[in-house]
């Protein structure tokens, strides 16, 4: 037989076991290890033989290139010539010419200049770039385009179908900006609210989410016979929403059988289903029972080869997360051969890419990294920009290429909104709200897109934006203007002075306010009451109560929170978990039609238990003695009403023992918030990752810029060009004694920018004339320009110079004077730690 022919049949063989082979194990099916899972996108002889012959061609120098994934902000088309770059991202918050409010038609012109930069190189094949965005809820990152429901509320809706729909309508949207790949769909199985991101899982069910990464990579990339389809990631491989105490880029401590059987369902359904990348997570994985510590699933070769690629038999690329090489023990943003050889295929570096390069080839030259690797990577990388036609089309080719109203999808995001609605509690059917009634809107989210929208919407924590950014949408007091008519809907944000004779019944829209990975994390000392986090809603509901009128309240959440007080306080009470851009679709169910009757009954059911308690145990771990107050898929209609007794009310200080306080990591932790002052004046800085601040802007004195010094975005660089002072500053004062009597420390991170001259102070603020603290410039004298250092100072140093550490306002004080500059991040105070490395020695 010839080899032609031999590989005639293989073909053939392959195809017959792909089309009777179920695609992925049965549900319910309890697997005892890894399952082979057989793709809906089968092996074709002839693209394998084109992809062998390019690699044979290729240089190492191309090789490395093609594994390579810078961000836009730090790469130009050129460069993506002149490296032979393979792929390129916008992070959250990055855009064409960082203007935010780009146009479809500029998104476009960026795409295809790159795309034209990757063609124009001296390969004997050259090979197209793919761009990646996350587009997790919508294509989130464009000015205008529709933002549907976060997972979690999606996972509610319960609807597969509307899923599939969702998942095109985002493909279109990204295809009219000329982008080809999506970081999506989110695959996590959250089992502790606490997890910043648990608004990205749909379900704490194992099955729901394998259902719908079936439905949402069946609806986004299909099988690429339309040129409306891009190519799909499952995501975080593996084990994200598992973490101890819900902590974002934490460690698994769950067995080997509940991550196969329980977090790995979404990924044999999307398997299944034919996607073609899958990203690996920040977090680590310890099965303590079975006595194996995997480590950072970035370095982990038995998850990402052995699991994934050999017996699940995943035949597409593996892309690493922003900097996630970093978190792997020995490796660094620019460097890490042991994540290549544990089978990461193409390495998101936004930043440090040229050095990447240059460490890469130099791994594979030296032997730590074997060429078979690359070559692996580099087949794999080929196989699926070849299947997604990306040799064969420019961006500019797609039929939805720069059309505005593809990236609009109003109607179907209305749809999802109405079905995710949940309602938890209706009394003497206060709901649904007349058409003649005189309603009386009030809280802090209801004319709050950004509140409304959550995390990954516009930027990357969600924050920074104005209903301005918003073109296309609708709040819930626009839409119930619109709905009711402008002279039946009053406003009053915080409820003050409100006159009953005025209004029929309140409409309280609260909720927590936007955040996304990390900076979302509830941590394990602190209990999920939403009052706790929120004290305003509970006052607005108090003062709306007051009125002696029917209080409805809408509550946004991207997780299911402790709201006893809020129930108790509602007459009707409706999770609308982070809607997105159309509001109308709460008011589509909230008002009554025009016969009076409900227009739209409630369809949602939840799809996370609701706790009954502050400090509730994991959901993988319930513990029968503190029951949810409302179960996995319960959920009330207009047909089926359901009575809420009052309820117990609670609002401890804490959880347990109180590890960590933290006062600032890329965002500011409340209470605390960032300040900078001088000459008695001062100027918070604000939530704004992408703004640079000169103040004041007449004569500065300070220049602040968010920089990276751990994490993407999670440090301040504060240039001083006079004396000036930066403060971290809470609006109430705080009692650190137990943490100073458990040994605790002020401790941040620091990265020298310039080295100062006069001194540094570092101290706490208790009230006027109450402030003591050390010189930190010894230390930083130690340090070059670029290199980082934690530094740790005693609360007991502080108390010596005369701070009351039971009353402490400002924690965290910098004061110094030009020339100096250095970017912090991590500010917190910490127990254990007065005798750390490194420690600052009392004056």
């Amino acid at each position: 037989m010839t080899s032609s022919n031999k590989t005639i049949l293989a073909t053939c063989l392959l195809a017959a076991l792909a089309s009777t082979a179920g695609a992925a194990p049965a549900t319910g099916e309890r697997l005892k290890d890894w399952p082979h899972v057989t793709s809906a996108i089968g092996p074709d002889a002839a693209l394998e033989a084109r992809v062998q012959e390019i690699v044979a061609q290729m240089t190492l120098a191309q090789k490395v290139g093609q594994m390579t994934q810078p961000e836009i902000k730090m790469i130009t088309p050129d460069q993506v010539r002149q490296y032979y770059i393979g792929s390129v991202l916008n992070g959250g918050g990055s855009w064409p010419g960082m203007d935010k409010h780009a146009t479809v038609a500029q998104w476009l012109q960026l795409a295809d200049a790159y795309r034209a930069a990757s063609l124009a190189t001296d390969a004997r094949t050259p090979i197209p770039v793919i761009w990646g965005t996350d587009a997790v809820h919508g294509h989130n990152n464009v000015y205008g385009a529709t933002l549907f429901p976060h997972n979690i509320g999606l996972g509610a809706a319960g609807d597969a179908a509307l899923i599939e729909r969702i998942g095109r309508a985002t493909a279109h949207a990204v295809r009219a900006t000329g982008i080809d790949w999506v970081f999506a769909p989110t695959l996590a199985v959250a089992h502790d609210p606490r997890w910043g991101r648990t608004y990205e899982s749909y379900s704490s069910d194992p099955h729901v989410v394998r259902e719908f990464a079936q439905a949402y990579v069946r609806g986004a990339q299909g099988r690429f016979g339309d040129d409306g389809n891009v190519v799909a990631t499952a995501k975080h491989y593996i084990g994200d929403g598992a973490t101890d105490s819900g902590r974002d880029q934490g460690e698994a401590l769950v067995d080997k059988a509940t991550m196969i059987n329980v977090h790995g369902q979404g990924y044999y359904g999307a398997l299944g289903e034919g996607v073609q990348t899958v990203m690996a997570s920040f977090n680590s994985w310890n099965d303590r029972s079975g006595g194996v510590d995997y480590g950072k699933m970035h370095g982990n070769k038995a998850l990402l080869t052995g699991a994934l690629k050999e017996k699940m038999g995943f035949d597409g690329f593996v892309v690493s997360d922003w900097n996630g090489i970093a978190q792997v023990p020995g490796c660094r943003n620019d460097s890490c051969a042991q994540a290549i050889n544990a089978g990461i295929d193409m390495v998101m570096v936004p930043d440090d890419w040229k050095a990447f390069i240059a460490n890469t080839i130099a791994q594979v030259e030296s032997g730590e990294i074997p060429m078979a690797r690359i070559d692996d990577a580099v087949t794999r990388i080929l196989r699926v920009k070849l299947r997604a036609g990306l040799f064969d089309h420019k961006p500019s080719d797609s039929r939805h290429a720069g059309d505005v109203a593809a990236v609009q999808h109003r109607e179907l995001a209305r749809q999802a909104v109405r079905e995710s609605l949940v309602l938890l509690k209706n009394e003497a059917k206060v709901l649904p709200l007349r058409r003649d009634a005189r309603v009386m809107v009030v809280g802090k989210s209801a004319d709050n897109l950004s509140d409304q929208s959550g995390g990954w919407s516009l930027t990357w924590q969600g924050t920074e934006n104005r209903n301005a950014d918003f073109p296309t949408a609708d709040s819930v007091l626009g839409a119930l203007r619109a709905e009711l008519g402008a002279q039946k809907v009053a406003y009053s944000a915080d409820a003050t002075a409100l006159d009953p004779a005025q209004f029929d019944v309140v409409v309280a829209v609260i909720g927590e306010t936007p955040y996304a990975e990390t900076n979302g994390d509830i941590l394990a000392s602190d209990p999920v009451s939403h009052s706790r986090a929120y004290p305003q809603d509970l006052a607005v509901l108090r003062a709306a109560q007051a009125s002696g009128k029917p209080v409805v309240t809408v509550y946004f959440s991207g997780r299911p929170m402790y709201t006893n007080d809020l129930l108790n306080h509602s007459q009707a009470f409706v999770a609308a978990w982070l809607p997105g851009t159309e509001g109308k679709g709460i008011t589509d169910v909230l008002v009554a039609g025009k016969d009076g009757k409900p227009a739209h009954d409630f369809r949602g059911r939840l799809s996370f238990p609701w706790p009954g308690v502050p400090c509730p145990a994991p959901i993988d771990r319930p513990d029968p003695k503190q029951p949810p107050l409302f179960a996995l898929g319960h959920g009330l209609s207009y047909r089926t009403p359901g009575k809420v007794d009052r309820l117990p009310e609670a609002n401890p200080d804490n959880c347990g023992e109180v590890t960590t306080l933290p006062i600032f990591n890329r965002a500011d932790t409340p209470p605390f918030a960032l300040h900078v002052a001088a000459a008695g004046a001062t100027q918070p800085l604000g939530n704004d990752l992408n703004a640079t601040l000169r103040w004041p802007s007449a004569a500065p004195v300070v220049q602040v810029r968010t920089v990276q010094i751990n994490t993407q975005q999670d440090a301040k660089e504060v240039t001083w060009l006079a004396p000036a002072q930066l403060i971290a500053r809470s609006s109430s004062r705080r009692n650190l004694g137990a943490l100073a009597r458990n040994h605790g420390a002020l401790q941040f991170d620091v990265q020298l920018v310039q080295r100062p001259v006069s001194p540094v102070k570092v101290s706490m603020q208790c009230g006027t004339g109450c402030e003591g603290g050390v010189d930190i410039a010894p230390v930083l004298a130690t340090l070059s320009p670029g290199q980082k250092q934690t530094v740790t100072v005693p609360l007991a140093c502080f108390a010596k110079q005369g701070v009351d550490l039971g009353a402490v306002e400002a924690p965290f004080v910098v004061s110094a004077d030009t020339p100096f500059a250095a970017a912090f991040t991590q500010v917190r105070v910490s127990v254990n730690a007065d005798k750390a490395p490194g420690v600052v020695r009392c004056p």
